[in-house]
This record gives structure tokens, C-alpha cells and sequence, in this order.
């Protein structure tokens, strides 16, 4: 079943290839999060928990859009005119490891196996080059219907290492963790491009939902051949770096800040999410 529903897709999308193809998906992100305060600070200021929970639920709700080709794409943030900020109050701070997003930029090269992404992390731009990130899909035959689309489900399962940055009794501790991830992603062989969100793709059609871990993207249009077609344009500006080099300046930055804002008296609360 499973093998037989690849080959239909693959087969759909080379004849579908030949022609000149082009569209624009625009997805909505949700982020669930907890946010654990110890009791002086919950005592001090009531209801402070329920405020940091909502902000920070708004904060991960953004939209964004993927203008592709048969073999390029670029994906970037819808531009807000009043975009949530990061809150902080009674020493309660959120942290959000890596740059805010809002001006990134994903171009990718499906065909010549390479990424470009523009990042402005803490006021300054990096151009992360390197060749797209590779998933070990395992299509599991499941279906459902998003939309219009009807889409397969794969799934991807990994241990990963992960060095955490952690603020105990006023001090900022690195920790490593091994954790286990669990990607599932439904993709629709009817738009027949290996693509997705962010740094998703590698399957027989596009990605229209992914949940990895606390995130979920969901597809929530899909305009497909338009008349006025997008220009897809790689960025350019930026200190170059691999995506292992970008990871490591992040950390650093994130652990320099932590640094910079902990409290005096050593009973501050940072809480860190991510990216």
C-alpha cells in the first residue's frame, strides 16, 4: 500500500514537472508552552503565570508564506503592524533563542540540494548556507483531508543531543540532554513539489501540516499557477556560516544575554524557548 501510493505520487509529480509550474502556500504556526514560576514569584504577583501563558501563545501565532517553483522556493514571514512583543515583568524574563524572525528569509535549491537563510540574530544578519536538511521519512499509508487536499502522513523519529542553558539559584548552567524527537508530517501529492515550511521537504509532495515537538504548521490557502507569479530571489547579505556554526554563535548569545539580564539577587526567572 505504502509503496504503491510513492509510485502513483512520483509518477504524478514528474509528469507534472515537465510543465511550468509555480504557486504560493501560506501557513499559520501555534507553539504550546508551559511556564513553571516559583511560588514568591507567583505569590508577589497573582496571576502572572495565566498573563505570561497568553502572551506567549500570541507571540508563536504568525503566518507566513512559501512562494515556490518546480524547484526553488522562498519562504518568509507576513510582516505585522503591531507584532505581540517578548514579555517581561517582576523580573520574569522570556527568552527566545535565535533571532525573532520577522525579516528571515528561506530560499532553497530542491534540484542543486542547497539552502540559503537570512537571519538577523540580536541586530546583526548571518547567511546561513548549506545543503537542505535530510529526513528519514517513513510514509506510514495513513490519510486525511486538509482543505481540499488529500494528504499522506510520514513520520520521522531521532535521539538528539541538546545543550540547554538553564539560570539555577542565580548562576547560568549548561546541561546536555538527550532528547527524542518525533516529527510527523501530512504532505499532498495534487501539489507536486518536494517542499514545505521552514527547513521541511523531502517527501513526494508538498508539506501542508508538521508537528514537531510543541509546534504545529498548518497550510491555510494555496494559490496555485497565479497570474502574477513571484519572484524567487535567493538572499545575499549576511555573514556567511553553516548552519553548525549558526547554532553554536545562537547559544552563545543566548547564554551571554541570560547573563547580562539575571537578576542581582540571584532569585530572578528566565525561561527559555527554543528556536
Amino acid at each position: 500500500m505504502r509503496i504503491t501510493s510513492l509510485i502513483l505520487s512520483l509518477l504524478t509529480t514528474a509528469a507534472i514537472f515537465a510543465q511550468d509550474f509555480s504557486g504560493r502556500a501560506t501557513y499559520k504556526t501555534h507553539r504550546k508552552s508551559s511556564i513553571k514560576l516559583d511560588s514568591t514569584t507567583m505569590a508577589s504577583t497573582p496571576g502572572i503565570q495565566e498573563q505570561l501563558e497568553a502572551q506567549m501563545r500570541k507571540m508563536f501565532q504568525k503566518t507566513y508564506t512559501l512562494d515556490f517553483t518546480k524547484s526553488k522556493s522562498v519562504y518568509k514571514e507576513v510582516q505585522e503592524l503591531d507584532a505581540p512583543k517578548v514579555p517581561s515583568s517582576n523580573g520574569v524574563m522570556i527568552m527566545v533563542q535565535g533571532s525573532n524572525g520577522s525579516n528571515d528569509v528561506l530560499f532553497k535549491n530542491i534540484l542543486e540540494n542547497r539552502m540559503a537563510n537570512k537571519k538577523e540574530l540580536m541586530g546583526k544578519v548571518f547567511l546561513i548556507r548549506d545543503n537542505l536538511v535530510a529526513y528519514d521519512w517513513e510514509l506510514t499509508g495513513e490519510t486525511k483531508n486538509i482543505g481540499n487536499y488529500t494528504c499522506y502522513k510520514a513520520k520521522f523519529e531521532i535521539e538528539e543531543e541538546d545543550l540547554q542553558i538553564n539560570m539555577i539559584d542565580g548562576e547560568v548552567k549548561e546541561e546536555k540532554v538527550t532528547k527524542k524527537r518525533t516529527l510527523v508530517a501530512w504532505y499532498t501529492p495534487e501539489v507536486p513539489i518536494s517542499n514545505g515550511p521552514r527547513d521541511y521537504g523531502g517527501l513526494p509532495g508538498l508539506i501542508l501540516e508538521v508537528n514537531d515537538g510543541n509546534q504545529t504548521i498548518v497550510c491555510s490557502e494555496i494559490v496555485l499557477n497565479p497570474s502574477e507569479v513571484k519572484e524567487i530571489k535567493e538572499p545575499t547579505k549576511g555573514k556567511v556560516v553553516t548552519r553548525e556554526e549558526f547554532s553554536k554563535i545562537s547559544f552563545e548569545k543566548t547564554k551571554d544575554m541570560m547573563n547580562r539580564y539575571r537578576s542581582r539577587d540571584g532569585k530572578g526567572i528566565e525561561i527559555r524557548i527554543g528556536g
